[in-house]
């Protein structure tokens, strides 16, 4: 079985893939984290996330970065990622990793930005999950604050919706909810009504 997660930044598709994975006994991968790997590899080395011969390069080299480095989940390493995603060659270089990655004998469960419309366009089932702006800002803001980030709710809100019209206005693969996908908005859920939730539409597929 391979199961398609796709939405915005801080919609809670990563927790919640990785949740839903556990529960059916399938392998997980935050396709983001890929993303994630290029542009922290190219932080490291000096380069700029929007000299494209360096980004496909590093993405050809993304085995170099652990994708449970903790300088993952920096906010400079998440700018670089969103920059880098927009990089036809480097999606492209990515593509095949994912695709192999979903062919596993266990089954897999993958969450993106393009997974149900690009990377996996006949998983068996695709969510679209995804909550206000004001929604997702919040929770982005929370995040940062308990890990000692000095910002505030309105300087996150503005990086997320330039990163949601970065997302959803690249030429390639860009940010949408494929045709079959169900929407699940997250919005006024917690992560065990939103589990609660996608395991009822996948048990019912």
């Amino acid at each position: 079985m391979i199961i398609a997660v796709d939405g915005p930044v801080a919609a809670g598709k990563g927790t919640l893939a990785r949740r839903i994975a556990r529960h059916y006994g399938l392998d997980y991968l935050d396709t983001g984290a890929l993303y994630r790997a290029v542009g922290l590899k190219l932080l490291r080395d000096g380069k700029n996330p929007l000299d494209d011969t360096a980004a496909i390069a590093a993405a050809q080299n993304v085995g170099e970065i652990a994708l449970d480095d903790p300088a993952l989940r920096e906010e400079a390493t998440g700018e670089a990622a969103s920059i880098v995603a927009a990089n036809n060659g480097v999606r492209a270089a990515l593509l095949q990793y994912q695709r192999d990655f979903a062919k596993r004998p266990k089954g897999a469960v993958l969450d993106g930005r393009d997974i149900g419309t690009v990377v996996c366009p006949d998983a068996d089932v695709k969510l679209f999950v995804t909550a206000s702006a004001e929604v997702r800002a919040r929770r982005r803001f929370d995040e940062l604050i308990a890990k000692g980030t000095d910002t505030t709710y309105e300087a996150v809100l503005e990086d997320l919706k330039v990163r949601d019209a970065r997302d959803r206005e690249r030429g390639t693969a860009p940010l949408k909810k494929a045709d079959d996908a169900h929407l699940l908005d997250t919005s006024k859920l917690d992560i065990e009504a939103a589990v609660t939730a996608a395991c009822k539409i996948i048990d019912a597929a």
